[in-house]
């Protein structure tokens, strides 16, 4: 009698956590009530830093986010807000900074998709995605950033005033019919972030981005829950598998770290190779 062959769709062993390399600093993380900002959240707890867990809808998946970040040993507390708004993110960031004493660490996670072919994509449709993937950004990262000039280094803490890390996607370089809205999006990303990078680095915060290529979240779903979807999709990765959270998590707590104090401006691409355009391989 032969085993069942194991799927190749099924989750990978997850990674071990890292050192407690963040000790003594406070993080936000937008849109961390699931998928790779649920991951990076609890990365972040679980590498010693308080974890300010951002959500705008799910309170009770908010709250075992916290939950988990708590049993790790490190504090933890929910805000919702949506980080489109303006009064919402001002106020989000003054609750946290009353809460946790400052804000050391931004990730702007936040983000979502409304898919539609160019030519019926609504007006709505468009501005959705840009108000949270492109504003919701800068809105988070400009009072981070007040925040991080308001308080200065502290050495002991970090060798920098603050860290910006910007939640991009390989949609910035990889043009994707079908979703404009989103690519437009994750391309002004990027743009954001070396600017900002640029302007801000003089008063020593770090500003960098992460751009995942398949990721397995609740978002993309379909393109990986059958053999059938998930052998279609690496057809597009040539590392022949699809990437995990934690993937992206485990790089976050590094960038977040001063082992990554010389990274100034750069985007860290998780993509299995998915930007190397695997088609030409061997049309070239």
């Amino acid at each position: 009698m032969t085993d069942t062959p194991t799927p190749s769709y099924i989750p990978a062993t997850p990674l071990p956590p890292l050192p407690r390399m963040l000790a003594g600093q406070k993080a936000i993380v937008t849109g961390a009530n699931s998928g790779i900002g649920e991951a990076v959240a609890v990365a972040l707890g679980e590498a010693g830093a308080d974890v300010a867990v951002n959500y705008v809808a799910g309170d009770d998946a908010a709250q075992a986010v916290v939950a988990r970040i708590e049993a790790a040993g490190s504090r933890a507390k929910a805000y919702k807000a949506d980080v489109s708004d303006e009064a919402q993110v001002e106020a989000m960031f003054a609750s946290v900074v009353a809460d946790f004493g400052t804000v050391d660490i931004c990730v702007a996670n936040a983000g979502l998709q409304r898919d539609s072919a160019f030519t019926t994509m609504t007006l709505a449709q468009w501005q959705k995605v840009i108000d949270v993937n492109l504003t919701g950004q800068f809105l988070c990262a400009r009072a981070a950033a007040k925040e991080f000039v308001r308080r200065g280094v502290v050495p002991e803490v970090s060798r920098a005033a603050g860290k910006i890390i910007c939640m991009s996607s390989v949609h910035q370089v990889i043009p994707w019919a079908g979703h404009v809205n989103y690519a437009s999006s994750k391309g002004g990303v990027d743009m954001l972030m070396q600017s900002m990078a640029q302007e801000l680095a003089p008063q020593r915060i770090r500003v960098n981005s992460i751009a995942p290529g398949a990721i397995r979240t609740p978002i993309n779903t379909a393109a990986w829950d059958t053999q059938e979807a998930y052998d279609k999709l690496m057809t597009l990765v040539p590392y022949g598998r699809i990437g995990e959270p934690g993937d992206i998590a485990q790089t976050a707590v590094w960038l977040a770290s001063d082992h990554a104090d010389y990274i100034v401006g750069t985007t860290v691409f998780i993509d299995g190779g998915m930007t190397l355009y695997p088609g030409f391989a061997t049309n070239g």
